[in-house]
């Protein structure tokens, strides 16, 4: 189908640098022409004496990339006069006034999933003008290389953030289509927008199946050893089950030489971090038995040598003591060499074993392996969980032989290249199917390629059962409910 997609036969000038030509019956105008803004409620204000009713508003939380999430929405009491202009319909694409650059300007089209809902000022709602303009269609052009050109050329930047008003989204070049044809439009990409996003979670389910076989390929040697003869005993221990009889189960402290958890209270914070110095060790940093380098901080070395020693050297096994559901606490990793000289933060453990009788790999994939059994039983937060010093250094292990610590600790990590292959390679599809999906607005949102004969042909779909995620499965915070950003268009739905 994308194959026999061909420009339209006649272009003209846009007028708009950045767009080049058009397909001739298109026109231009500008979004006021085509759509009314509506800024919303502002936050704070006081209506004593008025009557007030409580009505749920939107948030820019909110308003996610292209999507809604209506997991927290908070509920305000205002009088009905402030009401009326601030309430949502369904159709309306709503925007946020600032954020990333790149996520300026992307929009989610309001189905009416909350009666009554109101959006404060810092969410726009744009209320697209039936004979004009199809709601999903403008959603779509605000994600195009044409939006997010106006949006990079218009926004006042700082550096981090980027913001947007209601006279230059006013401004906004809008292009279009006939109404018919932007329904087109909008069909044919929803048909291919869902296309996509199954293959993308096809491989997201690909990349989440790898790391439950790479966390059960771990478990098994770091509890049971590379001999599946072996004979087995029981460990004492709920979270260990049986274990090799060879094997010796002890507190972690009895393999340790020193330890160490991060200062407390006032004598860290972020007001004290540097662009250089002694590198901090901070929970991010501390992943499911690998070191994350990312988000580096520093302190100054006077700083540094006030706290006491809270050091790391190359080799140390770093421990979190503050974890959640996906990271659980108790996970562990290796320093290595390239962050040191380091210290640890409030949280994160260090703790320096005995090269006499450990392989400090073999006990940090250890402790990672079982953390989320042991998390559940010694951490002691009611939300988050949270373990201390004391209770990690009393944590069981279960040691082998020094002699068979390397080779379980080299099958693993021959394992896990392997397996790390395969995930590099699937994320890599992802990225380019992602990639893909970009071009394909942009170019038919813009008229580069002609759609309408595609569109014809597709039959009438239901939107997929389950929300299709669209972002990196291990890192996505899937946190209420959320809806598809282009549903189809009909022109029914856009004279409604």
């Amino acid at each position: 189908m994308i194959h026999d997609l061909k420009p339209y036969p006649a272009y003209t000038d846009s007028g708009v640098a950045w767009l080049g030509e058009l397909p001739e019956h298109w026109e231009v105008t500008r979004l006021k022409d085509a759509a009314v803004v509506q800024t919303g409620l502002t936050l704070g204000k006081s209506y004593q004496g008025e009557a007030t009713e409580s009505r749920p508003y939107l948030r820019v939380a909110n308003v996610q990339h292209g999507r809604l999430d209506l997991s927290e929405v908070k509920c305000l009491d205002v009088p009905p006069r402030e009401a009326a202009g601030s309430t949502l319909r369904a159709g309306d694409v709503l925007m946020t006034e600032g954020g990333d650059i790149d996520k300026l300007g992307r929009g989610c089209v309001w189905r009416g999933e909350i009666p009554g809902c109101l959006h404060q000022n810092h969410v726009f709602a744009v209320r697209c003008r039936p004979r004009s303009l199809v709601p999903q269609f403008l959603a779509l052009l605000m994600v195009s290389r044409h939006g997010r050109a106006y949006f990079e050329l218009t926004a006042k930047q700082t550096t981090n953030l980027a913001s947007t008003n209601s006279t230059t989204l006013r401004a906004f070049p809008v292009l279009l289509p006939p109404l018919a044809e932007q329904a087109a439009i909008v069909h044919f990409l929803g048909h291919m927008d869902r296309r996509i996003r199954r293959y993308i979670r096809s491989k997201q389910r690909l990349i989440a199946l790898l790391h439950e076989q790479r966390q059960a390929i771990i478990h098994r040697a770091v509890t049971r050893g590379l001999d599946p003869n072996v004979r087995l005993k029981p460990s004492g221990v709920e979270w260990l089950g049986d274990v090799p009889e060879h094997w010796e189960v002890v507190p972690l402290r009895r393999v340790t030489v020193a330890r160490c958890d991060g200062p407390f209270g006032s004598s860290l914070k972020s007001s004290h971090y540097t662009e250089q110095g002694i590198r901090v060790v901070r929970l991010q940093n501390i992943g499911h038995g690998e070191f994350r380098n990312s988000d580096a901080v520093f302190v100054s070395s006077a700083h540094y040598a006030s706290l006491g020693d809270h050091s790391v050297e190359a080799g140390d096994v770093l421990i979190a003591g503050l974890g959640d559901e996906r990271h659980p606490a108790g996970r562990a990793c290796i320093a290595p060499t390239s962050i040191t000289p380091a210290m640890v933060k409030a949280d994160c453990f260090r703790f320096r074993l005995d090269p006499g009788r450990v392989n400090s790999e073999f006990v940090a994939l250890h402790l990672t392996a079982t953390a989320v059994a042991a998390s559940a039983i010694l951490s002691t937060g009611a939300t988050r969980q949270r373990t201390n010093l004391q209770s990690t250094a009393a944590r069981a292990v279960c040691i082998p032989p020094l002699h068979e610590q390397d080779p379980i600790v080299a099958s693993i990590y021959n394992d896990m290249a392997l397996l790390n292959v395969a995930v590099s390679g699937a994320q890599s599809e992802i990225s380019l199917l992602r990639e893909y999906r970009t071009r394909l607005i942009s170019d038919v949102v813009t008229g580069k390629l002609d759609v309408r004969e595609a569109a014809a042909r597709l039959p009438d779909e239901a939107q997929d059962p389950e929300p299709l995620d669209d972002g990196d499965v291990l890192a996505a915070d899937d946190g209420g409910s959320t809806e598809a950003a282009y549903p189809d268009a009909t022109l029914e739905g856009a004279e409604a």
